[in-house]
């Protein structure tokens, strides 16, 4: 028996596969389709981390069984490559970014290979190729002209070091996700995306899918649908009214002062009125250096200008109160407007005691300032008015009622998601395939110039102002009107790295297409995705964007299906050995080409899969891995063991086929880790018979092939058992023989449990009886009394009666 040696046999297998195409899916097939994703990879300079392999494995896996089960399976791959990390790069190292993408994805396609993921390479896509990103450009020319991309002024978050506008998603904590930078506000002309016109939908359509609790709880928060009521408020001596939105219009009574975002419209068009508009305008300026997340962040402490020489007049109570300025409060969410309620809102509360406002409590028993209670859905309503004595649920719905009949409101509903921010004042992205004409406006390009190609530039660097660096080439911005032929001037922004991301799926299923973004064949037969896991990071994101993009073509014809992705499941981070998140400063990154060197490509996936629950992070552990490779091992060496033979053992039947039923079943869930285990267990069990047949042997390889498939592969040629193992069938289990026949039932007397016995599954009472009188603890527990009674419930317990 030769030496296990990984390397060698890896590379055998590897190049073998490629020879074959082993792993190509067919469009025109009469089989079952099973389409699965993981998300792309963005192709960095420093190449995959250990972390990438835990979901590719996961669904390598699901991918590699299918096959094995008769489905035609489409496993691809590609790249994720326009984006800020590379052209960053390209400054700093006076390289092009295309270069940098080219070498990156060399690296990375070659670490992917090592592994032995069973992709689909025929189907390989990249977001910077041309003849990919026309079609990406298409897409967003249907979306210009179905009036769901528009250019608008606004205030956006600002990344002072990336020099780029982002939206709401890409700030966590109140930095910049990308390098951690704070983020500040900046009022740009901005291209947008109408995803608020698809939120209902968005939510709705969740019902219908497999996703897990956690993606589908955050989907909905993001979104953030409330209902309630819109309230107009006057203002006192003038005909205008102020618009605020609540969803609790039960606490309008309440309501002792307002508050308005800095930047709302009011303040400038009451500037004349206002005593003190500089002390006001002072406020903004400051306001306009903090980002959204700083602005809202309860913790901080309050604070705001009150509006002098204005007033606003409580409908309810139509007594005056005042209008304050404050951070909090922001132009983006609702209307800019707010009313207060200082009783029964912690922030509310604050800024009152802060500025020594009225506080009036409307709920009975569930004031803020009373810590012992400050539930507000419950209770009876005081000092209201009209609602006094009511429940809260049947006060809020006669508010409204109330509102609307005398027309101080009406039923309302209010998201908290914002249209996606979609230009970015960066280099290196997808051209916006727009012109500005002094005469016509913004016009699209005609389709049948796309792609409209990235430039070559010799100075990606942004300018401080944000401008692109495509503004600074005259000769590509001045261009015609493809309206009326006058001189026009191309849009400068490019789009956002999450724009060749938001409809990559689609293009697998037909990656070669030069006449659509994929035929109508193609799409009709491999969509929706089947299986799609990815990170829990980019739930509103990249997930949500998606979604939106594939309704839309849903509706102007272009797909088939109103959901893009039928399962999506998410995986844990693999943590450092300290069990703090891998980072190059913290020292703790393990590079998984060491791994597959050292150990094996089988080893590597075998202890990804083996090291915990796949949802959950878990810390690495250079032992856990050394305990994979001894595994292997002893599979390796149980050729040693082989005999012929066509049938399994006649003594490891039922461990055979609770193998084959427990792997199946925990592959499909993503509970890799326990199907390993069993697997070590029936290897143990061969070990110690000292003998197993050729077909014990082949049911233990097929199971294992998905986790270690190198390995697997080389013994099944090396025992001679028949063909190439990829391209057998995946054994099937026999339910009776999954049954254990000895069991365990619990023995009671008078109703008490007090020892166990073991018996043949389907004794007989008597049997049962005696096997239980045998027991030392019976005659203990009888203890001289008389037996009145036994009860024998088949296979489940035995209860004894004495008196």
């Amino acid at each position: 028996m030769n030496k296990y040696t990984p390397n060698e046999i890896e590379k055998k297998w590897q190049d073998y596969w490629d020879e074959h195409e082993t792993f190509k899916a067919e469009n025109d097939s009469d089989k079952e389709k099973f389409y699965a994703l993981v998300e792309f990879p963005y192709p960095s300079g420093q190449g995959l981390h250990v972390g990438h392999p835990r979901p590719y494995t996961a669904l390598d896996i699901v991918s590699r069984m299918k096959r094995m089960q008769g489905l035609n399976v489409l496993y691809p791959m590609g790249w994720d490559a326009f984006g800020l990390p590379t052209e960053n790069y390209a400054i700093k190292n006076k390289i092009h970014p295309a270069i940098v993408t080219k070498n990156n994805i060399e690296h990375f396609k070659k670490q992917l290979k090592s592994i032995g993921f069973s992709f689909d390479w025929s189907r390989e896509i990249n977001t910077t190729d041309p003849e990919y990103y026309k079609w990406t450009q298409w897409i967003f020319l249907q979306l210009f002209k179905h009036g769901l991309a528009y250019k608008k002024e606004m205030p956006i978050n600002w990344c002072p070091s990336c020099k780029v506008g982002l939206s709401n998603e890409e700030v966590v904590g109140g930095n910049c996700e990308r390098c951690g930078e704070e983020v500040v506000r900046r009022v740009k002309s901005q291209w947008m995306l109408k995803i608020t016109e698809y939120a209902d939908r968005l939510i709705e359509d969740l019902d219908d899918l497999d996703f897990i609790d956690r993606v589908v709880t955050q989907q909905k928060n993001w979104i953030g649908k409330s209902e309630g009521a819109s309230i107009f408020f006057s203002l006192k001596d003038h005909k205008e009214k102020l618009e605020v939105f609540t969803t609790r219009p039960d606490t309008i009574y309440g309501a002792t002062y307002m508050v308005i975002s800095p930047e709302h419209p009011l303040i400038q068009k009451y500037k004349d009125e206002i005593e003190n508009y500089d002390e006001l305008n002072s406020y903004k300026e400051e306001v306009e250096k903090k980002s959204d997340f700083e602005r809202t962040e309860l913790s901080k402490e309050k604070t705001g200008v009150e509006i002098k020489g204005l007033k606003a007049i409580n409908p309810l109570t139509e007594k005056e109160i005042p209008i304050w300025i404050s951070d909090y409060v922001l132009m983006s969410y609702g209307t800019g407007a707010i009313m207060a309620v200082p009783a029964h809102d912690d922030r509310d509360y604050e800024f009152a005691k802060k500025f020594n406002l009225d506080i009036v409590p409307v709920i009975e028993g569930s004031n803020v300032s009373e810590s012992a209670n400050t539930d507000t859905s419950t209770g009876k309503m005081i000092n209201s008015g009209i609602l006094d004595g009511l429940e809260v649920k049947k006060a809020i719905s006669t508010m409204i009622d109330y509102l609307v009949e005398h027309n101080l409101g009406e039923k309302k509903i209010n998201y908290k998601l914002r249209d996606w921010v979609f230009s970015r004042q960066r280099y290196w992205g997808e051209p916006i395939p727009i012109v500005h004409c002094e005469e016509c406006g913004y016009v699209p390009l005609s389709e049948e110039d796309l792609p409209l190609l990235l430039p070559e530039v010799e100075n990606y660097e942004p300018t401080d102002s944000g401008e692109s660096p495509l503004s600074k080439m005259t000769d590509w911005v001045n261009t015609t009107c493809p309206k009326c032929g006058k001189p026009a001037k191309r849009e400068t922004d490019t789009m956002p790295q999450w724009a060749g991301s938001s409809w990559y799926f689609l293009r697998y299923t037909d990656p070669h297409n030069n006449e659509a973004l994929a035929s109508k064949d193609a799409l009709d037969y491999w969509m929706p995705v089947d299986w799609y896991n990815g990170g829990m990071e980019h739930t509103t994101l990249h997930l949500l964007y998606s979604r939106f993009w594939h309704k839309f073509l849903y509706d102007i014809g272009v797909v088939n299906t109103k959901e893009p992705y039928q399962k999506r499941t998410s995986h844990g981070m693999i943590l450092g050995g300290n069990n703090e998140k891998m980072s190059k400063s913290r020292g703790n990154v393990v590079n998984p080409d060491d791994i597959v060197r050292d150990y094996g490509a089988d080893t590597l996936r075998c202890y990804e899969m083996f090291i915990g629950d796949f949802e959950k992070p878990v810390p690495w552990s250079e032992n856990g891995v050394k305990g994979c490779r001894r595994f292997l091992e002893r599979v390796w060496n149980l050729q040693e063991i082989v005999v012929d033979g066509d049938k399994y053992s006649e003594d490891l039947l039922s461990e055979i086929h609770k193998s084959i039923k427990k792997v199946t079943n925990d592959y499909e869930n993503l509970k890799s880790n326990t199907a390993i285990a069993q697997l070590m267990s029936l290897s143990n069990e061969f070990s110690d018979k000292g003998k197993i047949t050729k077909e014990d042997f082949r049911a233990f390889l097929i199971l294992l092939n998905p986790v270690a498939p190198h390995i697997t592969e080389e013994l099944w040629q090396v025992c001679d058992l028949g063909g190439v193992l990829n391209e057998m069938s995946w054994p099937e289990y026999n339910e009776e023989l999954t049954i254990d026949n000895k069991i365990e039932i619990p023995v009671q007397f008078n109703g008490k449990v007090r020892f166990t016995i073991e018996i043949n599954r389907d004794s007989l009472q008597d049997e049962v009886i005696k096997i239980a009188e045998s027991n030392e603890l019976f005659e203990k527990n009888v203890d001289g009394k008389n037996v009145v009674k036994k009860i024998y419930i088949p296979n489940k317990i035995l209860n004894i009666v004495v008196k």
